[in-house]
């Protein structure tokens, strides 16, 4: 009998590494501090730009410290892993302070997606964490939504044959965060960079892709990349395609609408279908998955999980770094390997700024 689909990430040996946390918003109170307690990970120590909103949720998950400024939490001689959460836009900087402070002594960061806002900074990062010898990881969390890993395992098992078509329709509106509407791009590097690190995940990098964007209407500071259509091309024959439609009609105006995101890979031996339950957070709704295959001709199987996105999902981010740390290799979702997801969203918003198509190779050249 088969073994069940693979769905839930490995958990390390240890569950004590001692956790230094940069940032108190909604993406650290509400998914990495929930998921960390509820996996048993233990963090240390908690800072931010604003020390009130700090200590908050440093009692809210029970975190024993709380340091004035981020730069006494660099310097925290207990720390062994660096967890940051903070605009993409102050990122590399912290990172790069992160390894001067911890020289000798950080072993392993968890950076938020993106890494870096191009190619060239992503480089560099990865090249500083090298020398000095802390694994980087990057939170890329759709790669641990139950749905998307338990397609990655069939498709390493070869039951749906060789991929075809691969597709995202997401018709919903995410929150954008203050900070967004000071970045070179809105859509591209925040939303879509999860939907285009899925397809790597599944079907590796493309060489090539076409584009195109407008601006999301409901979205008023100035922005062009709201609405983001894309196309993914593959030399041996697979294509990749999303719907990134942040707008999803005029739902939140009043009008009824038609919130959700439903995905479908389409192989030579089999077919998945599948949809992300995160639209409806801060309700529990589990992604799902159905899939057909020659293996049991005529027949669709259910799996179904307890696991959602929001936040079981960031138990998996923070595992992998931990697993790479007691193991001695890159992480699952490295720094290096997340080069190649922030040059797939370079070359989306360049594909669909001039209008051609972009070669990936053009901005992968070492």
């Amino acid at each position: 009998m088969d073994s069940p689909l693979c769905h839930l990430p490995t958990l390390p040996r240890r569950r004590d590494w001692r956790i230094g946390c940069v940032g108190s918003g909604f993406i650290m109170r509400d998914c990495h501090l929930a998921a960390y307690r509820q996996a048993g990970f233990n963090p240390v120590a908690l800072a931010s730009r604003n020390f009130d909103t700090a200590r908050e949720v440093a009692a809210l998950h029970q975190i024993p410290r709380v340091h004035d400024r981020i730069e006494d939490l660099l310097a925290n001689e207990e720390i062994e892993v660096l967890d940051i959460a903070v605009p993409p836009q102050a990122q590399p900087d912290l990172i790069r302070d992160a390894v001067r402070a911890g020289r000798g002594r950080l072993r392993g960061i968890l950076a938020q997606k993106p890494l870096a806002l191009d190619v060239a900074t992503a480089c560099d990062l990865v090249a500083t964490c090298d020398d000095a010898g802390v694994r980087l990881a990057v939170n890329q969390n759709m790669r641990f939504d139950q749905s998307v890993r338990a397609a990655k395992d069939l498709l390493n098992r070869g039951w749906l044959g060789e991929v075809v078509l691969a597709t995202i329709d997401m018709r919903a509106v995410p929150h954008w965060m203050p900070w967004a509407g000071k970045l070179p791009s809105l859509s591209t590097f925040v939303m879509s960079i999860h939907h285009l690190d899925t397809f790597r995940y599944w079907l590796g990098t493309p060489d090539r892709v076409l584009a195109s964007t407008r601006p999301d209407p409901r979205t008023k500071f100035p922005h062009t990349d709201g609405i983001n259509l894309y196309i993914l091309e593959y030399d041996r024959g697979a294509r990749a395609s999303s719907w990134d439609d942040v707008w999803a009609g005029p739902c939140k105006e009043g009008l009824a609408g038609d919130i959700g995101i439903r995905w479908r890979i389409e192989g030579t031996d089999g077919l998945a279908l599948g949809t992300i339950g995160w639209p409806r957070y801060p309700e529990r709704e589990p992604s799902t998955l159905d899939y057909s295959s020659r293996r049991e001709p005529g027949t669709w199987i259910r799996p179904r999980w307890n696991e959602v996105w929001f936040p079981d999902a960031f138990v998996g981010t923070m595992a992998q770094l931990l697993c790479a740390i007691e193991e001695d290799r890159e992480p699952e979702i490295s720094g290096r390997d997340n080069i190649e997801t922030i040059a797939l969203c370079e070359a989306v918003f360049l594909a669909a700024r001039e209008h051609r198509v972009v070669e990936m190779s053009s901005l992968l050249k070492s």
